[in-house]
């Protein structure tokens, strides 16, 4: 599948100057050595190494600090999923939009699944409110705080939105020379929201370009659509954001926020039992991890 997304993005690159890295995230089953073989007389390609799993993050920092083949930096730098296959045009018309508007820090793609259907990846910055209103679930809730939900859905139109999914985003170089590269404490989740984060005080807003068109199959890396308990990487990454953009108070507030929008929905299923219940265990394991965070024996990611 790496290889398909790489045949995807040399297509895309047509036109476009720069080279293209693919990082084996210490996969140990002879990935590495079947993506160089199959890409080793391909100019555009360098398939590299890790040698470690340190996570969505960390992977893509390994690319980004290799630069470009003779050693420079680039102008911009272009982040792809091994699960995502941009149009031909895809990638051109996220950098022809980050040379138009020159006050933008981070554009990214319409996705959509093989099917055609509209990916949601367009989102608010979590917060205690949004925290409260996605565990409860309940109409009067949700529409009370209707413009504090994470997901805005899928956007008619190109324009701003607070962070991406990051299947493909392209990022202007002098916004990671000015705010630094990925935050490789997230292993994964949550590290594409703390990167348009901290962009956007920096005063480089994200764009989504609703032209430049990815296909994503979703979940491959992760496993996450067959996820029988939330695992504990979700829940550090979940905690360290909140933590880092308003301290451990927030972090504290937004737990408190989601467990009693989660004790809400439990009462509604009382009288509804068709209502989804969700992740199995998903309360106590998000209480257990905070509490755990909280008397110091939460395990930090290097």
């Amino acid at each position: 599948m790496t290889l398909r997304a790489a045949d995807a993005a040399e297509r895309a690159m047509e036109g476009v100057a720069g080279g293209i890295v693919v990082v084996d995230n210490d996969s140990g089953d002879g990935s590495f050595e079947r993506m160089r073989d199959a890409l080793k007389d391909r100019p555009r390609f360098r398939v590299v190494q890790s040698g470690r799993n340190g996570g969505f993050g960390a992977g893509n920092n390994v690319g980004i600090r290799l630069g470009l083949p003779d050693g420079s930096r680039p102008d911009y730098v272009y982040i792809l999923n091994s699960d995502a296959f941009p149009a031909p045009d895809a990638i051109r018309l996220l950098l022809d939009y980050l040379q138009r508007h020159p006050t933008v820090g981070i554009a990214g793609s319409y996705i959509h699944g093989p099917d055609g259907e509209p990916h949601v990846t367009c989102f608010r910055f979590p917060s205690v409110a949004s925290e409260f209103e996605g565990a409860a679930r309940t109409g009067p809730i949700s529409r009370l705080l209707a413009g504090r939900s994470v997901a805005i859905g899928v956007p008619d139109a190109t324009g701003p939105v607070d962070w991406l999914a990051g299947a493909s985003m392209m990022i202007r170089d002098v916004v990671l020379r000015e705010i630094g590269d990925f935050d490789e404490t997230f292993f994964l989740y949550f590290e594409e929201t703390d990167l348009c984060r901290r962009a956007a005080e920096a005063g480089w807003p994200t764009h989504f370009v609703r032209e430049s068109r990815v296909e994503h199959i979703g979940s491959v890396s992760t496993g996450m659509k067959t996820w029988k308990r939330v695992p504990g990487y979700w829940f550090d990454s979940r905690w360290y954001y909140f933590r880092k953009s308003g301290g451990t108070p927030r972090a504290v507030a937004a737990t408190i926020a989601h467990l009693a929008g989660g004790l809400i929905l439990q009462v509604r299923r009382l009288a509804q039992p068709k209502i989804p219940a969700g992740p199995p265990h998903f309360l106590r394991d998000l209480s257990g991890h905070a509490a755990r965070q909280l008397v110091g024996s939460g395990k930090a990611r290097p």
